[in-house]
């Protein structure tokens, strides 16, 4: 997948650990420390800091935000410990080792957790444009960026 990053849609760019590790430009826990950025961007996080929260991470995939890093941390086992329902921290293989169907079922998971967390008024229909219903999307529009599906 890596190697045909330029031909990615942009929504599936953060499946790629390097998208990530790009996020953690000013990670306080760097060399000597289990929770690299490296690890973190491996067990699936981007880091999304504010000013009263360096250390705020979130999962790609479950949406699952984590803080209170300290240098021990396995982000891993933390992920799992604070998500244990997240697909992309229980993965069995490396993503970039799925087959096309392993990674669309995977990804509709995903399209779903997006869905779940998504404000009421962004997921309701727009008035005149579309009559589709959400379980509609859910099973066949989740491969582009559903949230830009005429439907929602």
């Amino acid at each position: 997948m890596a190697a045909y990053a330029e031909a990615l849609p942009e929504e599936w760019l953060v499946y790629l650990v390097s998208t990530r590790v790009a996020t953690f430009r000013n990670w306080p826990f760097t060399e000597g420390c289990a929770c690299t950025p490296e690890r973190m961007a491996a067990a699936g996080f981007v880091h999304c800091p504010s000013e009263n929260s360096p250390d705020v991470v979130q999962c790609f995939f479950c949406l699952k935000e984590l803080e209170g890093w300290e240098p021990d941390d396995d982000p891993l086992e933390e992920h799992k410990k604070h998500s244990a329902g997240c697909a992309f921290a229980s993965l069995q293989k490396d993503p970039t080792k799925l087959t096309v169907q392993e990674f669309l079922r995977l990804d509709k998971k995903r399209t779903k957790n997006v869905i779940v967390r998504t404000p009421q008024q962004r997921a309701a229909p727009l008035p005149g444009v579309c009559a589709v219903t959400l379980p509609c999307c859910l099973n066949s529009c989740f491969l582009g960026p559903l949230l830009q599906w005429p439907c929602l």
